[in-house]
């Protein structure tokens, strides 16, 4: 939201300065975006009149001007603006005037004319970012006024950053309010004389759902001028809003909107049949908005309509249909309250953002609307004139938010602030903020006005308290904690441990966004059952992720095309599963591999990484908790059929999945190099096997090998759980030193090179005991997996 600080002024003016004034609301919790002048700077810049327009003649979109300046003499200036004729005043900058962008008019001739001077438009002066021709003033503007004094311009523009739950400083007024409870002084709401009604014709009211729209008023009022100009002071202060002028009957809606808060909307009356009605939306049901986009709605949405159709989305929009034109005579002005969980949603539904449904969202003062609708009809009335007629209401009090006491106990001022204030500074700030106060013997009852829906509890008055009294002057003092050591399980894995494993082997840890994009969902887990955000702030967060994989490879893809070539990252966070209609969330681990396998470096000679590496990175996390897995083929729709496996406890318990991204989604992705993913589940790494302590044997080891043909199908695992299972002792470890295939070993065969360690606790072991568990082995594997010793 931004605001002139002269505006401001007019309702409550401190002796401080802008930079002061920027601090104490920062200060007080209302976020100052920035600061800028109203105007770039400009100078020797004036009123001046159009008196003669002749064709130049020698180019035909050039015309030579007469203008008078307020001088004994009116100035000759060549003008190609398409809009400059007789009568027209608008701003003209002199010899040795300076624009901005430090441009200089200096008197020169265009095509053989002289010209002495500039007529200048919006974007000339730096008033508009654009403009279609010359700016056209009022025709009561004074000739020879300097345009920065008759424009006012010498004025800051504060543009704040306000959090949700102060709706109420959505207006001047707010704002007001609180430079006022600041500076301990009072300001000025605004006042007005209300206009007569000259009329006895009403158009009905009727509001179906009143817990929607518990407070509903409209007025109609004839014969208005909706060719009038707009006030130069209004069109000034709605410019400086950001809001561009509309005509006399919108902009007095967009004033009333920045001054009291409080939107409205004029509809013109005469293409409305029969009587208003606030009602949801019919399913199917079309309306075309003043956007000019055409929107169908639904049951949820809460609609202004008359007999005949839809006419506006209610706290949103207006439509088309019935919008205020310059041949608009008679208008029905609307004025409302829409409860906030009516509107919250609604307009990013539609794909909107409005003023009206910002203020709505975040709640609007229920008792203004009498008021806003009393002065929306004097500006009217004083501007484009008109006859008044009564105003229709509908409202249904116990709809109406309720605003119950809140009792504020002196003791947890001083104990939470650390702080004594006297009581008559206590009920200063409250009764400046508006709201009511009754002192009781232990503390103030405060009763919230209606714009403050953040008022709920005790420690919402003492951030009011807080913030008024000053952050900067509360007293630092140390806290006093008492604390117990924390009870450590020690079969628990700690998640930070885990973490700090995969930062020591170069990974990256990200947080990426729990709502993801639909398309890369379905493209990364197309046969998980996803959950659809109802209102996505956009389509690329429209699902709740059923994999943590979707924003790593949107990572990894953004820093691989930012000349990141070896990347390794891993995150840590919920994936979202819709299981019979409920959400089940699982905390998960996931991590991704690509590039190098070494950071560039002289002394060895770099590869690609694949997938062992990424294996060997789980092991080493598999080994922080001593737990045994297994590595089983599987096939994923996300990854290579050839290099993909699950993860597996001796159990059988699926712990996760590790792979090569599919070369087809490598591809549709756009990486140009293999990405290896896993992904585990968090509950079932970090159960963790607690050690015991064995004694070491004094007796010599021995290592045995042996090579064994076996069929291609047959994994690595299947061979050592076969040895595993026939529950040798005496056998310590089984290592894979070699897997070959070619010359000596049939086709569809390889072979497959093992040591095995033994050892006894207890004895030296003799050849003939090694010999007997050698052949033991042997037949095991034969017996089971058709293995044989090699030749």
């Amino acid at each position: 939201m931004q605001i002139s600080e002269a505006w401001l002024r007019e309702l409550v003016n401190p002796p401080i300065s802008t930079e002061e004034l920027v601090e104490q609301l920062t200060m007080a919790g209302l976020e100052i975006d920035s600061v800028e002048p109203a105007a770039s700077e400009f100078s020797k810049v004036i009123v001046g009149e159009v008196t003669a327009v002749e064709q130049h003649s020698n180019a035909d979109k050039l015309k030579v001007c007469k203008v008078s300046v307020g001088e004994s003499e009116p100035l000759q200036i060549v003008c190609g603006a398409s809009n400059v004729r007789v009568g027209l005043k608008t701003p003209v900058a002199m010899i040795g005037a300076v624009l901005p962008g430090n441009f200089k008019i200096k008197k020169t001739k265009l095509r053989a004319e002289l010209s002495l001077g500039m007529l200048c438009s919006e974007k000339e002066l730096g008033l508009a970012k654009k403009a279609d021709g010359l700016m056209e003033l009022s025709n009561n503007a004074p000739v020879g006024t300097d345009m920065r004094e008759y424009l006012a311009l010498d004025d800051n523009i504060i543009e704040l950053d306000l959090t949700p739950n102060r709706a109420d400083c959505l207006s001047v007024e707010g704002i007001a309010r609180e430079i006022g409870v600041l500076n301990k002084m009072n300001w000025k709401p605004v006042t007005f004389d209300k206009a007569e009604i000259s009329h006895d014709t009403v158009i009905e009211v009727k509001v179906e759902d009143k817990e929607a729209c518990p407070r509903y008023l409209g007025r109609l009022i004839k014969n208005v001028n909706a060719n009038a100009e707009t006030p130069l002071w209004m069109q000034e202060k709605l410019r400086r809003s950001g809001v561009r002028s509309l005509g006399p009957l919108i902009d007095v809606t967009n004033y009333i909107l920045l001054e009291l808060g409080q939107p409205l909307h004029a509809f013109d009356a005469d293409k409305l049949t029969g009587s208003i009605t606030v009602r949801k939306g019919q399913k199917g049901e079309k309306l075309d908005l003043l956007n000019d986009q055409s929107i169908i709605l639904d049951s949820s949405a809460l609609v202004i309509a008359d007999d005949k159709q839809a006419l506006a989305l209610a706290g949103i929009m207006g439509g088309k249909n019935t919008s205020i034109t310059d041949a608009s005579k008679n208008i029905f002005l609307e004025c409302a309250f829409f409860t906030p969980i009516t509107i919250a949603g609604k307009a990013r539904q539609f794909g909107l953002h409005t003023d009206s449904s910002h203020r709505f969202e975040r709640g609007v003062d229920f008792t203004l609307q009498q008021r806003a609708i009393e002065r929306a009809t004097q500006l009217i009335v004083d501007i484009a004139g008109g006859a008044v007629g009564p105003i229709s209401e509908v409202i249904a009090t116990e709809a109406l938010p309720l605003r119950p006491a809140v009792m504020l106990r002196r003791s947890r001022i001083e104990r939470v602030l650390g702080i004594t204030m006297a009581n008559k500074d206590i009920s200063q700030i409250f009764t400046g903020l508006g709201m009511g106060v009754e002192e009781q013997e232990d503390g103030w009852c405060i009763k919230p006005p209606g714009y403050r829906f953040d008022i709920a509890i005790e420690a919402d008055l003492l951030e009011e308290v807080g913030r008024i009294y000053g952050y900067n002057n509360l007293p630092n003092n140390s806290l006093l904690m008492r604390s117990a050591l924390a009870h450590s399980e020690e079969a628990v894995l700690p998640l930070a441990r885990v973490e700090d494993l995969l930062v020591d082997k170069g990974y990256q840890e990200v947080i990426t966004y729990s709502f993801i994009d639909e398309k890369i969902q379905k493209i990364i887990a197309p046969n998980d059952k996803f959950i659809s955000i109802k209102n996505p702030i956009s389509s690329e967060l429209s699902v709740m992720r059923t994999t943590l994989w979707c924003g790593l490879l949107n990572v990894a893809l953004y820093n691989t095309k930012r000349q990141q070539n070896r990347v390794r990252l891993f995150e840590t966070g919920l994936r979202f599963i819709n299981k019979k209609e409920q959400i089940v969330q699982q905390r998960m681990i996931s991590g991704l591999l690509l590039g190098t396998a070494l950071a560039e470096q002289w002394s060895e000679k770099n590869r690609e990484v694949d997938f062992f590496d990424m294996k060997g990175d789980l092991s080493a996390i598999f080994h922080l908790n001593n737990c045994d897995v297994q590595y089983k083929k599987t096939l994923h729709p996300a990854l290579h059929p050839g290099q993909s496996a699950e993860i597996l406890t001796k159990q059988g318990e699926i712990i996760g999945v590790v792979g090569m991204l599919h070369p087809t989604l490598e591809k549709q992705l756009d990486f140009d190099t293999p990405v290896f993913l896993f992904e585990l589940d968090q509950a079932l790494i970090f159960e963790k096997q607690i050690p015991t302590f064995k004694t070491l044997s004094k007796f010599p080891s021995v290592r045995r090998d042996m090579a064994l043909i076996v069929e291609e199908k047959i994994a690595v695992s299947e061979i050592t759980d076969c040895i595993n299972q026939g529950n040798e002792k005496i056998i310590k470890d089984i290592l894979i030193f070699d897997v070959y295939r070619g010359d000596g070993v049939d086709e569809g065969y390889k072979s497959v090179a093992l040591s095995l360690l033994l050892q006894d606790d207890k004895e030296t072991l003799t050849d003939s005991e090694i010999d007997a568990i050698f052949v033991r082995v042997l037949e095991t594997i034969k017996s089971k997996i058709n293995a044989k010793l090699r030749d």
